[in-house]
């Protein structure tokens, strides 16, 4: 759910000296922006507070794991049973993010799979969910663009 705060110029600088150290402590930030530790804290607790920030854990890279092929499943789903739906998928531990979209599709869920024939298995799993009515598989061939989010804080500063 999208947070109800907007961020402004010095969030801006507090969430970029994040995106670039993560793990960077709240006088790191401050001297890495230039601001004081308590404005910095007091800007990381709102964000905290509104939601803005998500989840701090880290992108590992599937393959890693033994799930080196990724796909997406554009899914159809009986619309009263989508809650139902959301909690099946999420029992899918292959099962890496599901976005709700409005067009062709209802559900875009991203997975990670050992092979076709584990990517066979996960979509039936997907498919054998109650309210699930159709659904279409694109493999992930190449990643072109990674996830970022600093350019969009970039023009909030400039």
């Amino acid at each position: 759910m999208p947070s109800a705060h907007r961020a402004d110029r010095i969030d801006a600088q507090v969430l970029l000296a994040l995106a670039k150290a993560p793990r960077a402590t709240t006088i790191a930030l401050a001297e890495q922006t230039g601001l004081s530790r308590n404005t910095v804290q007091a800007r990381m607790g709102k964000l905290d507070e509104t939601s803005a920030l998500r989840s701090f854990e880290r992108r590992i890279e599937p393959a890693i794991l033994g799930y080196p092929l990724q796909a997406y499943i554009l899914t159809n789903v009986t619309q009263r049973k989508l809650d139902r739906v959301g909690a099946a998928l999420d029992e899918i531990p292959e099962v890496l993010e599901v976005l709700g979209l409005s067009g062709v599709a209802d559900l875009l869920i991203h997975v990670a799979v050992r092979d076709a024939d584990d990517l066979y298995r996960v979509a039936g799993d997907i498919l054998g969910i109650k309210g699930v009515k159709r659904t279409t598989t694109a493999l992930v061939m190449r990643e072109m663009v990674d996830y970022r989010i600093s350019p969009l804080i970039e023009k909030l500063i400039d």
